[in-house]
């Protein structure tokens, strides 16, 4: 096996990078800092280099394969989401690419649980009140902060993508609602991105597997049914900008919505529009479009109903740590030729 060099634009952890320098193969990091390499660095080191390991804030398009030349073999994305990368160019180069899936679902999972239940529970406002040293002048009152609840009898719980991560949320959702048992349980739907033939068979092994009532249903009608709404769809052309101001006038005003997918299939300012109108109760995501440029002005931000996280989705020690080792696993899979632990194709 020939000596190949793979290009690592941050350092990724004791472990996988310690996974990179066994192998022999000669390993070009971007030193000390765990901020974005300047363009300039990576298409200068890029050059002959015949994998190369990215994150979500470095692009890796034609620029990028011009520079690499024709040594380049793979690329492998520190991610799951790959809206940095020009899959089509790399395709047509020949150019393979890794991501990071699965390792982060039960830490996405988590985090989507908690905004739901920070967003149903006012947790931003209450937790406004202590930070703004206005508790001494808030008087307890019947109804003070009170929101929905998971154990509401027949709530709908609705799903906008039902693929691992949404299973691993439901999972953990049903552990707060009212028991299958009960005449009051909650329902489950979703919308995929088309109805299969064997939609029926598939929703009966949903529904055998969860111990709750799982449809496959017509965005109008999750939309329109939802109590709690998640948004865990992939980010494509027909998804961008699927929750804008049609779908979200349809929601209940009772609804709550959290988007841990990506920012840009939730028009963010439909959704402030929406929470400043009374026409959707509260939101929480992770997720904004336009990140990382949010700021204190910005329209969600400033809504008191919205809790906003800076797409923190994964950020668990162990999370992490699967994902550089499976980032480190399929860029040196794709250098020596083999199959890659985790491809997009």
């Amino acid at each position: 096996m020939s000596r190949a060099k793979i290009v690592v634009c941050r350092d990724m952890g004791e472990k996988a990078m310690g996974l990179l320098t066994a192998s022999d193969h000669e390993v070009v990091v971007f030193p000390g800092s765990p901020d974005p390499p300047p363009r300039s660095w990576v298409l200068e080191n890029i050059k002959g280099a015949a994998g190369i390991c990215v994150m979500m804030a470095d692009k890796a398009n034609q620029e990028l394969l011009d520079a690499a030349g024709p040594s380049l073999k793979v690329v492998s994305t520190f991610s799951v989401g790959h809206d940095h990368i020009d899959v089509n160019a790399l395709q047509a180069r020949d150019v393979r690419l890794g991501y990071t899936p699965d390792v982060l679902n039960d830490a996405v999972a988590d985090l989507t649980v908690m905004l739901a239940l920070m967003a149903m529970r006012r947790a931003k406002e209450g937790m406004d009140i202590v930070h703004k040293s206005q508790w001494p002048q808030t008087h307890w009152s019947p109804f003070l902060l009170t929101g929905p609840s998971f154990s509401r009898p027949k709530l709908t719980l609705g799903f906008l993508g039902f693929g691992r991560i949404s299973h691993s949320v439901l999972s953990r959702f049903l552990s707060f609602t009212l028991p299958a048992s009960h005449p009051d349980a909650p329902k489950v739907i979703y919308t995929s991105s088309h109805r299969r033939p064997e939609q029926d068979s598939i929703d009966a092994e949903y529904t055998k597997r969860f111990g709750v009532e799982v449809k496959w249903v017509e965005k109008e009608e999750l939309a329109r049914e939802s109590d709690v709404l998640i948004v865990l769809c992939n980010l494509n052309e027909s998804t961008k900008g699927i929750v804008g101001k049609e779908f979200l006038s349809n929601m209940k005003e009772t609804a709550v919505l959290v988007n841990t997918a990506r920012g840009a299939v939730v028009d963010s300012h439909a959704l402030a529009e929406a929470l400043d109108q009374g026409k959707l109760f509260a939101a929480g995501v992770d997720v904004v479009d336009g990140e990382p440029n949010v700021k204190a002005d910005h329209p969600l931000v400033k809504q008191p109903r919205c809790v906003v996280l800076p797409h923190v989705g994964s950020a668990t020690w162990d999370s992490r740590e699967g994902m550089a080792l499976l980032c480190a696993k399929n860029v040196l899979a794709g250098v020596q030729g083999e199959e890659l632990p985790a491809e997009l194709k």
